[in-house]
């Protein structure tokens, strides 16, 4: 009997371990298919029948996708925009999140409620009247126009509410009592306690604003102010059936910073996963 239930759990492990490693695969199939086509040669990317391990690599794509478009200025611009939204955004949702949950003010519940209702109105919603708006003051074209509208988010403010709201009151009460205004407390006590929850944010704010595309797309129309998801969407539509090498490794190019900056902050996700049953 003891030597059945061994079997039984050595065959179990070795199930599990098999379809752990075949989604393992699955996951990470796309980004070596990528990878490996971005240094192939045009012919060996659209030879018939196809083939996943190349018999000749070149960085020649990525030297074209350098030269047809302005690439360098794609990743200027992606970079700004990307992370001067994701500083000011994590700043502001942490401030606000931290007022709803820890002052009391009149009207709080319901400021609150109407923050979150925003959360249900599409983009597409505010669209037009959002390049109404950026044309009349100026901002089209510009870092200011494309970072401004994006400076906070509701999202960002329920999930940074969430986090202060879990802290204990007898932290700010000491503060109080050692003399700290409300904005000391704040950044040398709250903000430093919930780590975990601002670089979790900080995360999804520059993954987000990183892939992003109609928002981008539509507050620009100056080829040198496209960030890398508009400019490579731009040159794929105009090469569609020309070049599928640049367009390969102008994808790797855009995807690796996100993979790296997952690889290294990953802990901060566990950390945020560990701790995600706040109460409110």
């Amino acid at each position: 009997m003891i030597k059945e239930n061994k079997k039984s759990e050595i065959a179990f492990k070795i199930i599990k371990y098999v379809v752990m490693i075949a989604l393992f695969i699955i996951v990470l199939f796309p980004l070596l298919w990528l990878l490996i086509n971005s240094f192939k040669t045009e012919k060996e990317i659209i030879g018939f029948p196809p083939t996943i391990i190349g018999t000749k690599y070149t960085l020649k794509s990525f030297v074209r996708i350098f030269s047809n478009i302005p690439f360098a200025a794609y990743i200027k611009n992606t970079v700004i925009f990307a992370g001067g939204t994701t500083v000011i955004a994590v700043i502001f949702d942490s401030m606000a999140g931290y007022a709803f949950a820890r002052l009391k003010f009149k009207g709080k519940n319901a400021l609150f409620m109407f923050v979150l209702l925003t959360m249900m109105v599409p983009f597409q919603v505010m669209m037009i009247p959002l390049f109404l708006e950026s044309n009349y003051l100026g901002l089209l074209n510009t870092y200011p126009g494309l970072i401004l509208p994006k400076a906070t988010t509701a999202f960002g403010i329920f999930m940074m509410r969430s986090y202060f709201s879990a802290l204990p009151k007898d932290l700010e009460e000491a503060a109080r009592v050692d003399g700290l205004n409300e904005m000391g407390i704040f950044w040398k006590i709250m903000f430093p306690l919930v780590k975990p929850g601002v670089m979790t944010l900080a995360i999804f704010h520059l993954m987000t604003n990183w892939n992003d595309l109609l928002y981008p797309l539509m507050m620009t129309s100056s080829t040198r102010m496209r960030t890398l998801a508009a400019g490579l969407a731009l040159f794929v539509g105009e090469h569609a059936t020309t070049y599928y090498g640049p367009q390969l490794a102008g994808a790797l190019i855009s995807v690796t910073p996100l993979l790296v900056l997952y690889i290294f902050f990953q802990k901060y996700f566990i950390a945020s996963v560990a701790t995600s049953g706040i109460k409110d």
